[in-house]
C-alpha cells in the first residue's frame, strides 16, 4: 500500500499546474490506455474529463487516421451510445455530422425474386420521442474525438508511438516506450484492436472464428430523401444494410461471402452501382456512388477473460462480433462507460483504480451483456444468410409475426437502443 501511495503522490507531481501530464524521460500517470482508436480516445476523454490523469498511445500518427481514406465506415450509435457520448462532453463536436435513425426495416431479399412483403417495421414513436439512434461517418468521429481531447488537460496523447515492454508485476505497471521513454500507472487499458499485442503479451486467449463473408463498404448519394429510415436485407451471401447520413446520402455495407467480394471489388464505377442498384431497389431513385469501396474481412472473437493484473480490455481487443445488427462500437462504448464509472468512482475515494475487485467488477458488468450480443449477432448470420426455401418462409412469417406482439415488439426495440439492463451513469445521461 505504501508503494501504491507513493507512486500516486509521484503521478500528482508529475502532473503540470493545469492538470495535464508532463511526459519526461519517466511519466507517473493514473491510466495508461494503449490505442488510440475510437473506443481508446473516448475512454481517454472520459476519465479526463473527471479529472483522472490519462496518457493514450497510439502507434498510428494522428492525421493518419483523421484522413478521409483512413475508414469508409459509418457506426450506428444507439441511443444509450449516443447519451454516453453527450456525457462527456463529445456530442457537440458530433452533432452536424449525425444523422437520426427513425425508423428501422428488415425483410428478407434477393437479388432477382426482390424484397419479401413479410418484413419487421420500428418507428421511434412507438417508444419515446428519442431516435434509435444515429448515424455517424468514423471519420468524423475520429475528428470530434481529437477536438475533445486537445482541450482536456488531463489527457496526452503520445503518437505515434509504441509500447515495447510492458510490466505489471508491481505495484504500479511499468511501460516501457519504443523511444525509451517509461510510463507508470495504476492501471493500462488496452483498446489495441482485435488483434491486441497487449492481450497477447498478457497470455489471455481468444476463442472465435472468420465468416465465410467479406464486409463491402461504400457510401451512395440518392434521388430522394430517406427520412431516416434504415433499412437491412437478409440476401443470400449475407446482410445488406443501407443506413440513413447526411447530404442524402447512405452508407452502404454488403456482406458477400468472401469468395465473391473480390470480384464486385473488381468491377468499374458503372458496374458496381448496377449491382448495387439490383439489390439497393428503387425506393430512393437513381444512386451514385460517392467516394471509394472498402472492404474488410468478417469474425467473430471473445477474449477468455478482460482483465489481468493492472489490466482490463476494451472494444475489439475484448470483443469483435458480425456487423449483422450494428452492434460493433455500441458494445465497445458500453465498456467504456462502465470501466470510466469504477474508475472515477475508485479514484475520488482515494483508492487503487487497478485493484482486483475494480477489475473484477468491470468483468461481472460487461462479460455477460456482451457474451448475449455475440451470440444473438452469431445466430442471426446464420439464419439468415441462406436461401433455403422452408428456412426463408419460416424467418419472414417470424420476422411478420414480431410486429403483431407489440410488447415483445417494444422490447427489442428499447434494446436496439441499448437501454435495457444495468446501466453505467453515462448511457443513462448521467454525468460521471
Amino acid at each position: 500500500m505504501e508503494g501504491e501511495a507513493a507512486g500516486m503522490a509521484q503521478a500528482r507531481a508529475a502532473s503540470g499546474a493545469d492538470g495535464r501530464v508532463d511526459i519526461t524521460d519517466t511519466t507517473h500517470t493514473d491510466v495508461l490506455i494503449i490505442g488510440g482508436g475510437m473506443t481508446g480516445m473516448t475512454l481517454g476523454c472520459a476519465l479526463a474529463g473527471a479529472g483522472v490523469t490519462t496518457v493514450v498511445v497510439d502507434r498510428e500518427a494522428p492525421a493518419e487516421q483523421l484522413a478521409a481514406e483512413y475508414d469508409g465506415r459509418a457506426s450506428a450509435i444507439a441511443h444509450a451510445s449516443a447519451q454516453a457520448l453527450r456525457g462527456i462532453g463529445l456530442w457537440p463536436y458530433l452533432a452536424d455530422a449525425a444523422q437520426p435513425i427513425l425508423d428501422i426495416r428488415v425483410a428478407d431479399g434477393h437479388p432477382i425474386r426482390g424484397v419479401s412483403p413479410l418484413f419487421l417495421h420500428y418507428d421511434h414513436r412507438e417508444v419515446g420521442d428519442d431516435p434509435f439512434g444515429y448515424i455517424i461517418e468514423n471519420r468524423w468521429t475520429r475528428h470530434a474525438l481529437s477536438e475533445l481531447g486537445a482541450t482536456l488537460p488531463a489527457l496526452t496523447l503520445l503518437a505515434p508511438a509504441a509500447v515495447a515492454a510492458l510490466d505489471r508485476d508491481g505495484g504500479l505497471a511499468d511501460a516501457r516506450l519504443s523511444d525509451g521513454r517509461r510510463i507508470r500507472a495504476q492501471l493500462v487499458v488496452a483498446a489495441d484492436g482485435r488483434f491486441s499485442k497487449t492481450r497477447q503479451e498478457a497470455g489471455i486467449g481468444v476463442r472465435g472464428f472468420r465468416y465465410d463473408q467479406t464486409s463491402i463498404v461504400c457510401t451512395v448519394r440518392h434521388e430522394r430523401a430517406h427520412a431516416g429510415v434504415a433499412v437491412e436485407l437478409f440476401l443470400p451471401g449475407g446482410p445488406f444494410a443501407m443506413l440513413p447520413m447526411t447530404e442524402n446520402r447512405s452508407n452502404v455495407v454488403w456482406s458477400e461471402r468472401a469468395d465473391l467480394a473480390p470480384v464486385y471489388l473488381s468491377l468499374d464505377d458503372a458496374a458496381f452501382t448496377d449491382e448495387l442498384t439490383r439489390r439497393f431497389g428503387d425506393w430512393l431513385g437513381d444512386i451514385e456512388l460517392v467516394g471509394p469501396r472498402f472492404s474488410y474481412p468478417l469474425g467473430l472473437q471473445h477474449a477468455d477473460r478482460y482483465t489481468d493484473r493492472r489490466l482490463a480490455l476494451i472494444g475489439d481487443a475484448a470483443h469483435a462480433i458480425h456487423p449483422i445488427a450494428g452492434q460493433g462500437l455500441n458494445m465497445g462504448l458500453r465498456d467504456v462507460a462502465a470501466l470510466a464509472e469504477l474508475i472515477v468512482d475508485t479514484h475520488r475515494l482515494g483508492l487503487d483504480i487497478g485493484a482486483p475487485a475494480v477489475l473484477d467488477r468491470y468483468t461481472r458488468w460487461r462479460r455477460f451483456d456482451n457474451t448475449l450480443l455475440a451470440a444473438v449477432t452469431d445466430g442471426l448470420c446464420r439464419l439468415f444468410s441462406n436461401d433455403i426455401g422452408p428456412v426463408r418462409l419460416a424467418r419472414d412469417l417470424g420476422l411478420a409475426g414480431v410486429g403483431k406482439l407489440p410488447p415483445l415488439k417494444r422490447f427489442l426495440m428499447r434494446h436496439a437502443m441499448g437501454v435495457v439492463g444495468e446501466l453505467p451513469r453515462l448511457v443513462k445521461g448521467e454525468a460521471l
